[in-house]
């Protein structure tokens, strides 16, 4: 009769914590926060536009082509010059970070070779007319590792709470369990 009280008691724990995971996760990136960089395909030396939007906080930019750059809260974005000692043909991840969030996007280096989507006049380049200046939310992607937008107080206090149900009722069962035994 005890291991079907404690056994209730876990199931109990484990389905408080599987209802609670996905409204954790859900309450992660609400902000609709994007990057881009613009233009994709840059020579070694060029300049390029960090473009972050969608953050009410300062948003930090880094790569491995060039320094980090801190894009202020009031705007929306920052120029940067790429190393001149880029290696030409790499694609370089270039990572924009807003608290928590993080998103990410290629800087592709030119390789020499003329570059047709590089042109402003082709459809597939960013600044092409057809390319809106702030696209529509779309999909989110770059978001990283498995603990992206999961708040370490909210997992605290889910876990406390979990806790402290699993505790109650083994409490429980152990005192009714002794009452019955008396």
């Amino acid at each position: 009769m005890r291991a079907i009280r404690v056994a209730s008691a876990a199931l109990l724990g484990v389905s408080a914590l599987v209802a609670s995971a996905p409204a954790a996760h859900a309450s992660g990136d609400s902000s609709g926060f994007w990057a881009r960089v613009v233009p994709g395909t840059v020579e070694p030396g060029g300049r390029v536009r960090l473009h972050a939007n969608g953050c009410d906080q300062s948003v930090t930019v880094s790569s491995g082509v060039f320094d980090t750059v801190v894009i202020p809260r009031w705007r929306t974005t920052a120029r940067v010059t790429v190393d001149r000692d880029a290696r030409r043909g790499a694609v370089y991840e270039v990572s924009f970070y807003c608290g928590t969030f993080w998103q990410s996007a290629d800087l592709r280096i030119a390789d020499g070779r003329p570059d047709p989507h590089h042109r402003p006049d082709h459809p597939d380049h960013p600044d092409h007319p057809a390319h809106p200046a702030h696209p529509d939310k779309g999909v989110k992607a770059g978001a990283g590792g498995s603990l992206v937008g999961f708040d370490l107080k909210e997992i605290g206090l889910g876990a406390a709470l979990i806790t402290g149900a699993i505790g109650t009722a083994y409490h429980l069962s152990r005192r009714r369990a002794d009452e019955s035994d008396a």
